[in-house]
């Protein structure tokens, strides 16, 4: 059975740090496009950050470009999010996502594949 699961995440202050681990199992992510989404109470699931396999380039949201990275260990099967400066809106649940298509990844197609999440609170 294909599984991401997520963890790392907490209740941290503003201008704290996090790393978010996303564990793949059942099958490898090799030539996966992977990539991190949030969602906050009451507002829809958004982008976060993506990493290509195809070409190794990494995609930021604007609301999180310099302040988080997107990283993978093919090794592990696992894709991390290192989260620094953090602010009171990246309050939300982080899911880890996995698909064949960056572009899929990205629109959140149906073929792209989820982990159950893993709650981030920042406190001001």
């Amino acid at each position: 059975q294909v599984q991401l699961v997520e963890s790392g995440g907490g209740l941290v202050q503003a201008g704290g740090s996090l790393r978010l681990s996303c564990a793949a199992s059942g099958r490898t992510f090799s030539g996966y496009a992977m990539g991190w989404f949030r969602q906050a109470p009451g507002k829809d699931r958004q982008f976060v950050a993506a990493h290509s396999w195809n070409t190794g380039s990494t995609y930021y949201a604007d609301s999180v470009k310099g302040r988080f990275t997107i990283s993978r260990d093919n090794a592990e099967n696992t894709v991390y999010l290192e989260m620094n400066s953090l602010k009171p809106e990246d309050t939300a649940v982080y899911y880890c996502a996995a698909a064949l298509s960056l572009v899929g990844l990205r629109k959140m197609d149906g073929m792209t594949l989820w982990g159950k999440g893993t709650l981030v609170t920042v406190s001001s």
